[in-house]
């Protein structure tokens, strides 16, 4: 339930459906990185995030090869570059299927707006992260990487992404979709999902034109997708009580769970507790890892 690698995922994805990715490893040549950039024609500005990660921890915008020079100086792990995708609306899209069904469910459907402010004309960026509340709540954050604008004054009505991940843990706000779940969102994951061997359980994350474009199976891109480790987060910021999301996530690891035995009966049998014991470990090393790093990464 963590740990999964992010190229692991995207190799079990046709090509077309998400942006061109390619995978640097920590210490890697950077002459060597630049020419791996030209040939995958990915362009600035584009994303980085490390391949095993969590909770938008080291999530970047590179603008520039000073930026991504610093970044690649910095960050200790194995890290992805992505091409940005210029749709203008990101979603959440979590998908269960049991092995013996065709037909799937989708359980929770969001619009997932990354944190970001909007100028009046009159304040400075410091000033209207102060009054964000999300943002005041991130101020260590917020100095760090913005400190370079905080006392530009936005003009009215201009935005200003404070972090471009989609991520609650990074200040994101979440709106619910649910009346949009219909057979027809159904079945365009059903499709996608039964392309993919063995996945069954997870959460799409997406970018997209619109709601109804990507109903219709056009115009969209599968930022990334997570298996079991993967959280059904459309209870936050969606009205529910701490009681009601904790019958959110006992339903979906119930769904986990039924999935998983019919597997093991098929033959595919859990890891023992030892190997998944020293698994455990390592991981939360690494976390602890990327997270010191996160500090240090404008």
């Amino acid at each position: 339930m963590d740990g999964e690698t992010k190229m692991e995922m995207y190799e079990l994805l046709p090509k077309h459906l998400y942006p061109a990715t390619f995978k640097v490893s920590p210490g890697q040549d950077f002459n060597g990185l630049k020419t791996e950039l030209d040939r995958s024609g990915i362009q600035y500005p584009f994303v980085v995030k490390p391949d095993i990660a969590c909770q938008g921890i080291l999530f970047r915008k590179i603008d520039d090869e000073v930026s991504l020079r610093n970044y690649h100086a910095k960050v200790p792990v194995a890290y992805i570059i992505q091409a940005m995708v210029s749709y203008p609306m990101e979603v959440s899209v979590f998908y269960i299927r049991h092995p013996q069904e065709q037909k799937g469910r989708v359980t929770g459907f969001l619009h997932k707006i990354p944190l970001q402010v909007t100028g009046n004309g009159k304040d400075t960026l410091e000033q209207l992260v102060l009054k964000h509340p999300k943002a005041q709540k991130r101020l260590g954050e917020m100095y760090s990487k913005h400190k370079e604008h905080l006392k530009t004054v936005l003009a009215d009505g201009e935005k200003y992404m404070l972090s471009y991940a989609g991520n609650h843990n990074r200040g994101a706000h979440f709106i619910d979709l649910k009346e949009h779940i219909d057979d027809t969102l159904v079945a365009i994951f059903d499709e996608i999902s039964l392309g993919i061997n063995d996945f069954f359980y997870g959460r799409y994350d997406i970018m997209c034109s619109n709601v109804e474009d990507l109903k219709m199976g056009k115009n969209f891109s599968i930022l990334e997708y997570n298996g079991c480790g993967a959280e059904p987060n459309h209870f936050y910021d969606t009205g529910y009580t701490l009681i009601g999301a904790y019958k959110e996530i006992l339903k979906h690891w119930k769904a986990l769970y039924a999935i998983s035995k019919y597997n093991s009966r098929q033959g595919i049998k859990p890891w023992s507790f030892q190997k998944g014991r020293k698994f455990m470990a390592a991981t939360k090393a690494h976390f602890k890892l990327i997270r010191e790093a996160d500090s240090n990464v404008k």
